[in-house]
């Protein structure tokens, strides 16, 4: 999106996630433009409004509600592409029947100690969606786990795997549970 048209563009402003999201069609279609990197896609918009040959990336509602010609859509390189967000609180929401949870693991840097974590979703049949290992930035080689899984904190084998999961930890926090988005979550 701009404020004039595709062959004006020099700059154009938006998140590094969102370039990287779309490297292939920006330097097939702007190769020559420069790639500007800003906390988020509203404040790309909001300087592609008043900069003279600046785009932004940003979805379509972004450009109405600044006032922004679109000018390409679809740029994504992969069309599975899907961007998470959520709405954050201090209660839990209600099960829904169709839920995930997000939790938060530190663990102890040993043997075993991802594979003490894991063993009590399988013995209650708990399917695990998503896994990612961050450095815990308590100690060095302490990691933490972020785990995202089918089911809301209050079902009854979900209760049971994480009071199990509790015991191998060094700390577990339970970040929530929330209902499942489309096929892609």
């Amino acid at each position: 999106m701009a404020c004039g048209t595709i062959g004006e563009v020099k700059r154009i402003y938006s998140k590094l996630q969102v370039f990287s999201q779309c490297k292939n069609w920006l330097s097939s279609n702007f190769p020559e433009a420069e790639l500007l990197e800003v906390g988020s896609t509203t404040e790309a918009a909001q300087i592609a409004k008043k900069e003279s040959n600046a785009a932004a990336i940003a979805h379509a509602e972004v450009a109405e509600l600044y006032g922004l010609n679109p000018l390409y859509s679809n740029i994504e390189d992969s069309p599975n592409n899907v961007t998470r967000f959520y709405v954050l609180s201090k209660s839990f929401s209600s099960p829904s029947g169709k839920d995930k949870t997000a939790i938060m693991c530190y663990i102890k840097n040993q043997v075993g100690a991802l594979y003490d974590i894991l063993r009590p979703f399988k013995k209650y049949a708990v399917n695990l969606t998503s896994i990612e290992s961050l450095p815990s930035r308590r100690k060095a080689w302490d990691y933490s786990f972020y785990i995202e899984l089918e089911g809301h904190v209050q079902d009854e084998n979900i209760k049971k795997a994480l009071e199990k999961v509790s015991r191998v930890c060094l700390e577990l926090k339970v970040l929530g549970s929330f209902p499942r988005g489309n096929q892609f979550s």
